[in-house]
């Protein structure tokens, strides 16, 4: 069977559901690859005729805001040690460095945190949880979450979509290259945002030490 013939036949429910569910969860403040499934997801829908991208973008909306949300209430309840947990559990995404650099990033910023956090992997995961433990107005992060997780959700899917629309032709006939490129693309971007938040965190620890001398 042609790799085209065997993804028409994914349901397209299952794959709305797979990319609301993951994108929730990382949201929430599990480490999940959200976008690589987002951007493989709408690579994928512009090669599956049963595959709305207005519905794969407002599932993947809908999955960031409701996700996030339920973060912050975690957060809330949960406080500080939530995040020590949290930093036991998953070290390479909880740790006391990764952890420094997000509450610097909201304690400069506020609600704009959060907006932007949805376009970085590393804040992506932080933001609900750490915007409930720092106590955030409710209502501020609601407005911040919402918009940034329709236009990083929606911008994203539209992107793509429209990038496999163009290299329909390549694409049908190298479809798991395709697939394979865009999961690359989204594990290069992740570890040079993990690379750059470390780089950023021994930044700051060495600031002090540099003033204190």
């Amino acid at each position: 069977m042609h790799v085209q013939e065997w993804l028409d036949t994914v349901p397209a429910v299952a794959i709305y559901a797979l990319v609301a569910g993951v994108i929730g969860l990382e949201s929430l403040g599990i480490p999940l690859p959200g976008e690589i499934v987002l951007v493989s997801a709408a690579l994928l829908s512009s090669q599956h005729g049963g595959v709305n991208p207005v519905v794969l973008g407002a599932c993947a909306s809908a999955g960031a805001v409701v996700g996030d949300s339920i973060g912050y209430a975690i957060g809330r309840k949960g406080g500080r040690p939530l995040l020590a947990r949290l930093g036991r559990k998953f070290p390479r995404h909880f740790g006391e460095a990764h952890v420094a650099t997000a509450e610097r990033s909201f304690e400069k910023w506020g609600m704009w945190a959060v907006f932007f956090g949805r376009f970085v992997a590393l804040l992506r995961i932080f933001a609900g949880p750490l915007a409930g433990v720092l106590h955030m107005p409710y209502w501020k992060f609601l407005i911040a979450n919402f918009l940034g997780g329709v236009i990083w959700a929606g911008g994203t899917t539209a992107v793509i979509y429209y990038i496999g629309v163009v290299a329909e032709g390549w694409l049908k006939r190298f479809s798991y290259y395709g697939l394979g490129v865009a999961v690359l693309i989204g594990v290069a971007s992740m570890l040079i945002v993990k690379r750059k938040a470390k780089q950023a965190a021994a930044k700051a620890e060495a600031e002090p030490v540099a003033a204190a001398e």
